[in-house]
């Protein structure tokens, strides 16, 4: 019996805790590097990119922040090719959630 209860409260736990986690360690460490870049290296620095990233993962699952951070990349790119990444509000759309989850992040992490 009570090895039963506990399985049931660990199950929910392990898949809540890879639902937040579902993006790879390196990632998160571009993130941190590219913040840390913008906001100075130092500890201090290092906490709150770390934090932005962790909020960010939690409010915005791994495949559509990669498709967003896909279309911001994209859109520095200059030439024809990179064109329909600068046009178009399915682009926009793309990159709202992943500029609402980084405004979030922000807020809570600064």
């Amino acid at each position: 019996m009570k090895r039963a209860l506990l399985a049931v409260l660990v199950v929910p736990a392990t898949a809540s805790a890879q639902a937040v986690n579902d993006y790879p360690t390196e990632a998160r460490v571009e993130y941190v590097l590219a913040c840390m870049a913008t906001n100075g290296e130092s500890p201090d620095a290092l906490r709150r990119c770390s934090c932005s990233i962790d909020n960010i993962a939690t409010v915005l699952p791994y495949e559509r922040y990669v498709a967003a951070e896909t279309v911001l990349r994209m859109q520095q790119v200059s030439g024809d090719r990179a064109a329909m990444f600068r046009q178009g509000a399915m682009m926009d759309t793309v990159t709202a959630d992943l500029r609402r989850a980084e405004a979030e992040a922000e807020i809570l992490c600064f």
